[in-house]
């Protein structure tokens, strides 16, 4: 599509400008739910806004590539939104791991959309 490559340059451009915070590291709990535990480092950007009026959320895996090339697009039935999670680093195994944890739940799914072309 015309805009696509537009779409992962100024997500790569948001990710650079931003201090990114993890606050739930890989292995540890759920605030709020304890029985969810995060299969990668997990966080946001600091100084950007979304759907919950918090930071934009970013999953950060343990490849040496900082290129974007997933997203993971989740509807929340709990909070009533819609959300992207950013895949920064991530391995294809990590990509399969974050995927299968926003789908594990009644309440949230998500779907992973790839970057097809650079």
């Amino acid at each position: 599509m015309k805009y696509d490559n537009e779409f992962w340059t100024y997500l790569n451009e948001i990710v650079e400008q931003s201090e990114i915070i993890i606050d739930r590291p890989k292995g540890t709990h759920h605030p709020t739910y304890p029985n969810i535990v995060y299969v990668a480092d997990y966080g946001y950007l600091k100084g950007t806004s979304s759907m919950d009026g918090k930071g934009i959320d970013i999953w950060m895996g343990t490849s040496n590539s900082k290129d974007i090339d997933t997203i993971i697009c989740t509807i929340d039935l709990i909070k009533l939104d819609s959300e992207i999670k950013i895949l920064l680093g991530c391995t294809e195994y990590e990509k399969k791991m974050i995927y299968e944890f926003h789908n594990n739940s009644k309440y949230m799914k998500g779907i992973m959309i790839k970057r097809t072309e650079k």
